[in-house]
């Protein structure tokens, strides 16, 4: 059976848990890498011969698992490391990691046991790199970058630049052009590469692959790099070390002044770098900047020596860009001005995306990214600006790009058209009257949410048309909804008057033909995007590819969701497709591309845990008893069950409901009669049980006085032994069920289970998903309206009436009691 890929990367993870306390995380990735490196090659290598990696003899990670549990496995694996090392010329690259380090892996036993099990990790059936499961599934690579978006998050802010988060590269390599690439001869550079993951992401963007080169100053780094471009095929890739602003290693073949150029470059340098001009000159030798008609960034802050290292090395007829920078870039003076007005005389800006903050792990002040392009630079009339501030979620101490969000980023660029308060096209006269100034709020205006106080409404009464207009995107959709809230203010203009009750405001937008209309719509659109997109789910097999599934099925159901008029935005439909995507439906692709549409039932075993001594404990075959310890991943035994065995779950239900009646009952009744019968200290060893029950009721058989105390003793047996007897019938109608499934997964169809997948799981979540958005609207602005209503409730006048008659009470009261004011 095929490993989910959720399962796969956690599996991974897991592999840290061995390590964490010893070292932190920017150092345990070094561990974690390189065994992993190891696993990769070595799988590779024995589905191809020919593979670029050579092994030496007893370097394979088989030879790693054989030394487990020996003394010497720290010294054989550094040895094994630093032959694999020096025959790919990896030396300082994969041999990084001392495996013999007892202050980060302990003593004695310890080291060997915490190195046994993080090879023992990569042992899983399911961890086998020797080919891709599917036609465009990257395992390796996708393994890696969720294990470096995880190092970089605990690697802490000063050790997390070497990862750019995969929402932001993805934006960077699709705005760029990367799509539009024919050859392999096509050339990406990053000059500040860390890890490579920005440099790879561009190149998944290009139909038909790229030559990659990139530059990284950390020599740590430039080890995760290679390893990078190792793991994804990418054996080629020219990635070197060292400072690139003072000693850039890629130049000119054929000038030693020049650098070399590119087509494609990606970057996301270290932002405001201090004290970078060293041994380049003020008059750069490979005419980045000169003191003349460029100028020189300043020597406190290196961005624009980063920023003009790009534009240099861009290819100066078809040469494009993108460049993460922090968003003073835009607007800061003196000697970036005069940088700043020289890259928009030249047309090299394209356009600016401006990012949420606290996105990169690195630091969390805002960014964007500077789009360059020298191709049409020469007839450039101005630049086209996204302010993409709002659009995130939040993920732990950091904010993430959601799907939706990049999407729309992408969307918005591709069709280069105005959005209100997001995006526009700002022509150079603009700029040039704004003095060359980019920041963005100059040019965008933000939505108006502020939550203003009318003061004539509060004095007087009545709701603000300002906070009426604030809510615009309703009334677009539903017109005659905002005359069923509100009628125009008896006595002022630009007041407005709540037409409904408070307590009737939700009612009156959801009952409203509008609102109704536009619920059925919204269902509709949903049943044409299932009917455009049933033959493609239908038609999974081992074929398919499905990163190139879920790309029609997003670009479809944006498509069906598209019209001005909804109050669902389309992109937050999307954003559900997506998620549920990533959390559900590729495991389940994935699974089906390597085991076909088989419903395999099994019950899960516990993990292995240790013992005192750290020795992992033989682990105790669970069988099962009840339907809730079986697990299906493909076809869940709760939709099996919903489709062919309803009525018997409405017995199990009603059961269970007796069982808590009883219980209830029960309960009930010992709270009820402590004081009186069922007082503890009347009963053997001062505990209530079936036991001493039954022989303080033989005691007091025969006496006259203690008729209420039996009634009450015999009415508590009867609950237990009806709790007891729901619970022997509950047991037995369980385990009939459980038979039923098994039999019931056994006789499955193809077709039945095709149909139930894509019918009863896929497109029920998906619809009850897309209901919660629907909800959520409702909800949003019956709160709204609500809140606008309590805000100016009450007049001043109507305050100080309430004051008045709460003052002449409290006097009244007073007098009662004797004192006077």
């Amino acid at each position: 059976m095929a490993i989910k890929k959720s399962e796969l990367y956690s599996t991974l993870w897991k592999s840290c848990d061995e390590l964490r306390g010893g070292m932190d995380a920017s150092q345990y990735k070094d561990y974690v890498l390189v065994v992993l490196f190891v696993k990769y090659i070595s799988d590779k290598y024995k589905n191809d011969a020919d593979s670029m990696i050579e092994i030496p003899e007893g370097c394979s990670f088989d030879d790693f698992v054989s030394l487990k549990g020996k003394s010497n496995i720290g010294e054989e694996l550094n040895k094994k490391m630093a032959a694999l090392a020096e025959a790919n010329n990896l030396t300082g690259v994969i041999n990084v990691a001392d495996f013999c380090d007892e202050q980060k892996l302990g003593k004695g036993k310890d080291l060997v046991d915490t190195v046994s099990n993080l090879i023992g990790i990569f042992q899983s059936s399911g961890l086998d790199f020797g080919k891709n499961r599917a036609n465009d599934d990257d395992l390796m690579g996708d393994a890696y970058e969720y294990l470096m978006k995880h190092f970089a998050s605990e690697s802490g802010k000063s050790k997390g630049q070497f990862y750019t988060p995969a929402e932001v590269s993805r934006i960077m390599a699709k705005v760029i052009g990367l799509q539009n690439s024919q050859s392999v001869s096509t050339t990406i550079y990053d000059p500040a590469c860390g890890s490579g993951s920005l440099l790879l992401r561009a190149l998944a963007e290009t139909p038909n692959g790229a030559t990659l080169y990139g530059q990284e100053k950390d020599s740590a780094t430039v080890g995760l790099a290679k390893m990078n471009m190792i793991l994804h095929g990418e054996d080629l890739a020219d990635i070197k070390q060292g400072d690139t602003i003072n000693n850039p290693q890629h130049k000119s073949t054929t000038d030693s002044n020049a650098l070399e150029t590119f087509d494609f470059v990606v970057a996301n340098p270290p932002f405001s770098t201090k004290s970078w001009l060293k041994s380049a000159l003020e008059e750069d030798v490979y005419g980045r900047w000169n003191t003349g008609t460029i100028g020189v960034p300043p020597e406190k802050n290196g961005d624009y020596a980063f920023l003009l290292h790009i534009v240099r090395t861009l290819n100066n007829r078809t040469g494009q860009g993108a460049c993460i920078l922090p968003h003073g870039v835009l607007f800061r003076g003196n000697a970036e001005a005069t940088i700043r007005k020289y890259i928009i005389e030249k047309g090299f800006i394209k356009g600016i995306i401006g990012l949420p903050a606290n996105l990169f792990y690195g630091t969390g002040i805002p960014a964007c990214i500077i789009v360059l392009d020298k191709k049409d630079a020469p007839n450039r009339k101005g630049i086209f600006m996204i302010d993409a501030k709002g659009g995130y979620a939040k993920d732990g101490p950091k904010n993430r790009l959601r799907e939706q969000d990049v999407r729309k980023i992408v969307d918005t660029w591709e069709a280069q058209k105005p959005i209100s308060h997001f995006a526009r096209f700002v022509g150079k006269e603009e700029i040039v009257r704004n003095d060359y100034n980019l920041n963005l709020p100059r040019y965008i205006e933000s939505e108006d949410s502020e939550i203003l106080q009318d003061i004539e409404a509060h004095l007087k009464g009545g709701l603000p048309k300002h906070d009426i207009d604030q809510l615009q995107h309703y009334w677009d959709a539903c017109p005659v909804l905002k005359d069923a809230l509100f009628l125009p203010h008896a006595d002022r203009n630009g007041y407005y008057s709540l037409k409904c009750t408070k307590e009737q405001i939700r009612e009156t937008i959801q009952l409203h033909p509008d609102f109704v209309e536009q619920d059925e719509s919204y269902k509709a659109h949903f049943k044409q995007w299932k009917e455009q997109v049933s033959p493609m789910l239908y038609g999974l097999n081992a074929e398919s590819k499905p990163k190139s599934l879920i790309q029609e099925l997003g670009d479809l159901i944006l498509e069906a969701f598209a019209s001005d008029n909804f109050l669902v935005d389309a992109y937050d439909v999307y954003e559900q497709l997506m998620t549920y995507w990533n959390e559900t439906m590729q495991d389940d692709a994935y699974l089906i591309i390597a085991d076909g549409w088989k419903a395999n039932l099994y019950t899960p075993q516990p993990a292995a845990k240790k013992d005192k001594d750290g020795n992992l404990k033989p682990v105790k075959v669970k069988k099962a008893t009840t339907p809730n310890e079986v697990v299906c991943d493909l076809l869940p035994v709760s939709v099996v069950i919903d489709e062919y065995f309803a009525d018997m779950k409405a017995l199990i239900l009603a059961a269970e409901e007796k069982i808590a009646e009883s219980e209830t009952a029960l309960s009930e009744l010992l709270e009820e009669e402590v004081e009186n019968y069922l007082d503890s200290s009347n009963f053997a060893n001062d505990t209530i049980n079936d036991g001493n029950v039954k022989k303080r009721m033989k005691e007091l058989k025969g006496k006259a006085s203690a008729k209420e105390d039996i009634k009450v003793l015999e009415q508590y047996m009867e609950l237990k032994e009806d709790i007891s007897d729901g619970k022997r019938v509950l047991k037995a109608l369980k385990y009939e069920l459980l038979e039923m499934l098994i039999a019931k997964y056994r006789q499955l169809t193809e077709t039945e289970t095709k149909q139930l997948v894509v019918e009863k799981k896929w497109f029920a979540t998906l619809a009850a998903r897309l209901d919660s958005e629907m909800l959520q609207i409702s909800q949003n602005l019956t709160t709204r309206v609500s809140e606008l209503a309590e805000r100016y409730e009450q007049t001043l006048s109507a305050i100080d009436t309430d004051i008045v008659d709460l003052e002449k009470k409290v006097k009244k009261h007073l007098a009662l009691m004797g004192f006077e004011l």
